[in-house]
């Protein structure tokens, strides 16, 4: 098997350090968590050798709570090993949304690297592209006068009983102002909270629901004329789905809060109006400045997050001009990666 040799260098301010794994069998598990401990140290860049098969990446955190961070140095065109994979993945999990610039891909360029971090996940409420039925398009034409979709905050279809781990965005036309997707960090959001609302909701399941959006009388339905996106509106955005408030990460082991003003709308055992108004204090609280990571977007610009950990919305701000992405959702994890939680 090939030895692998990790470089990683560590900034912040003035001071380096520089740490070195010695060459180690590519399968050992040694190796992997090795990889793993470096990543979660906060480089502000980390370097990867693989022996007799070169290929260097640069992580840049672009928050200083270390949510969001940009990958360079780096082509997604290309098959990635499975070592780079791995080491991709726990950089992912670490910062929870990377971005990935100049990546000018094709469809079928963006599927494989979405199948290198689980299967295609269900898309229930839109269209898909003709002969990729796993991408739709996120699109708002030039002179569209609709309400901005995904204005509210959300974690990607948590009314699903088995809610994507991820989704993908690649941007194909982006505007030259506006348009930026804001992040919300559930971690420091859980860690911020005070303790009697921890005890409060620990424990409890939210309810959750597509109906606000997707119903025939939803934000989406039967009136939403004019729209560009392909979107299908559904009685079965009627039903409801259960999840816990808050969930330890299975990949991290770090606790995040999650409930979501898009797809939340009770509380298991508490009355409506109770779980109305403790909802809309944890809503207030997780989506609060302190919390949020402003993604600016580029042609190119593959984006790719962790919806068991991140809130998002979409701004507008590009009155007057075409905006066109293409998304994906991953249903889960394929194949096992550095983790940070042990059997």
């Amino acid at each position: 098997m090939d030895a692998l040799r990790h470089d990683a260098v560590l900034k912040k301010g003035a001071a380096r350090a520089r740490l070195e794994t010695k060459p180690c069998r590519s399968d050992s598990r040694n190796q992997r968590a090795a990889l793993v401990a470096c990543l979660l140290l906060g480089h502000f860049w980390v370097t990867f050798k693989k022996i007799n098969e070169g290929f260097v990446m640069i992580i840049t955190p672009q928050s200083p709570s270390g949510c969001g961070a940009l990958v360079t140095d780096i082509d997604l065109k290309q098959s990635l090993s499975v070592d780079l994979i791995s080491v991709l993945r726990a950089v992912w999990v670490q910062h929870q949304v990377l971005g990935f610039p100049d990546q000018f891909l094709a469809l079928e360029d963006l599927e494989r690297f979405a199948e290198a971090f689980g299967e295609f996940g269900d898309d229930p409420f839109f269209d898909s592209i003709a002969g990729h039925p796993h991408i739709a398009e996120v699109r708002r034409d030039a002179l569209e006068t609709t309400p901005l979709f995904a204005e509210s905050w959300h974690s990607d279809w948590s009314f699903l009983a088995k809610p994507p781990t991820a989704t993908l965005l690649h941007g194909q036309v982006i505007p030259p102002q506006g348009g930026d997707t804001l992040f919300a960090d559930q971690y420091a959001a859980w860690d911020a909270l005070p303790e009697d609302l921890k005890a409060l909701i620990s424990g409890r399941n939210g309810i959750h629901s597509a109906r606000n959006g997707y119903a025939r009388d939803g934000l989406y339905g039967e009136q939403d004329v004019g729209r560009s996106m392909a979107i299908r509106y559904s009685d079965e955005a009627l039903k409801t789905q259960v999840h816990p408030m808050v969930k330890a990460h299975p990949e991290s082991g770090r606790m995040a809060l999650f409930v979501n003003p898009g797809y939340t709308i009770g509380i298991e055992g508490l009355a409506e109006a109770e779980a109305r108004a403790l909802l809309m204090q944890l809503f207030a609280h997780q989506t609060q400045d302190a919390f949020i990571y402003r993604h600016q977007w580029s042609a190119g610009m593959l984006t790719l997050w962790d919806n068991r950990c991140v809130l998002h919305a979409a701004t507008g701000g590009y009155e007057g001009y075409d905006r066109l992405l293409h998304r994906i959702t991953i249903a889960g994890k394929r194949a096992e990666g550095p983790s940070l939680v042990h059997d």
